[in-house]
């Protein structure tokens, strides 16, 4: 099992509820394909380091987890096409 964190930018638009549906749904797809969420960090509303989509601002979470090397892959294609990421990177972490 190897490790990943995956870091997600979530429209500003998007209310509470939304929000949270969104990254359970991330989740969903992470243990649908084996892996194993060890961590969320919700980092809140930041400042963009440049305009995306015409906004200056949007939520940050980062998540980690454990899975084999298919799982990063299958994740990826899925968050591609979620309609409130703007923004989404899935990184292997080093032992």
């Amino acid at each position: 099992m190897n490790k990943y964190e995956l870091a997600v930018v979530l429209s500003a638009k998007l209310e509470d509820e939304e929000r949270a549906a969104a990254i359970e749904k991330v989740q969903g797809y992470i243990t649908r394909f084996g892996g194993t969420v060890t961590n969320v960090d919700e980092w809140g509303k930041k400042k963009l380091a440049y305009e995306i989509q015409k906004m200056k601002e949007a939520f940050y979470y980062f998540i980690q987890f454990e899975s084999d090397s298919v799982c990063p892959n299958e994740v990826e294609a899925h968050v591609r096409i979620m309609e409130p990421v703007i923004r989404y990177l899935v990184v292997k972490q080093e032992a």
